[in-house]
């Protein structure tokens, strides 16, 4: 237990509310990982659907020539939630306080995080409510590369390579019954583990790992 709470401490221990208090209206990928990104919704989104975006912020990386029925939001700073013009709804929580979401039982479709995953210190208890949240049949989609606020990583994921972030995210789907065995989409980093270290990039890797819901 112990172990571990270390493996999910973050650098900067100060309130999460505070550090995403003001808006930050910019793209944390490169244009190679949103292309990617916005292809794997194209690929496995269905139109006129219900899209729960968690952890979202003034972008979702949905499809422009996609419609869904409705697109909930989510994240830690309303003006940047505001600005995303796909979302039909929306509301600030802290994950890390609060894991219970408020919504209904069975009500979407898809349940997406994109670049964020990293930032859960009870994951185990978010992916319960995410499996709770969808429909028997829906998918849940968690997209994330090598960049991070690093002081707000949780400390397994800064310590990580990009394949044991995979397979933690493959663990956080294994912890709750009911969900199918997870799939990867992984164009990795082509670069060393070394070069990567040293901030040394040519384009984001990509990950994604995604699931249904079987019962």
């Amino acid at each position: 237990m112990i172990y571990q709470r270390l493996q999910r401490s973050k650098l900067d221990e100060s309130d999460d509310a505070l550090f995403y208090s003001f808006p930050r209206f910019v793209t944390h990928v490169d244009e190679g990982f949103i292309d990617q990104l916005v292809n794997l919704y194209r690929e496995q989104l269905q139109p006129n659907t219900r899209i729960l975006d968690l952890m979202s912020s003034w972008v979702s990386h949905l499809p422009e020539d996609m419609e869904f029925a409705h697109v909930e939001g989510h994240g830690m700073n309303l003006e940047e939630l505001v600005k995303n013009p796909r979302l039909n709804h929306y509301f600030i929580q802290d994950l890390n306080q609060n894991q219970q979401l408020p919504l209904p039982d069975q009500d979407f479709d898809a349940v997406l995080i994109a670049v964020s995953v990293q930032y859960l210190q009870y994951p185990e208890k978010v992916f319960a409510e995410i499996h709770r949240v969808l429909k028997p049949g829906g998918m849940a989609i968690i997209s994330f590369s090598n960049r991070m606020f690093f002081q707000k990583a949780i400390q397994s994921w800064r310590d990580g390579t990009e394949q044991s972030r995979v397979e933690l995210v493959k663990t956080y789907y294994q912890s709750i019954p009911g969900f199918s065995s997870p799939e990867v989409v992984a164009r990795p980093s082509p670069l060393p583990n070394f070069l990567l270290q040293l901030g040394i990039t040519i384009g984001d890797p990509f990950y994604a790992v995604l699931a249904n819901r079987t019962t």
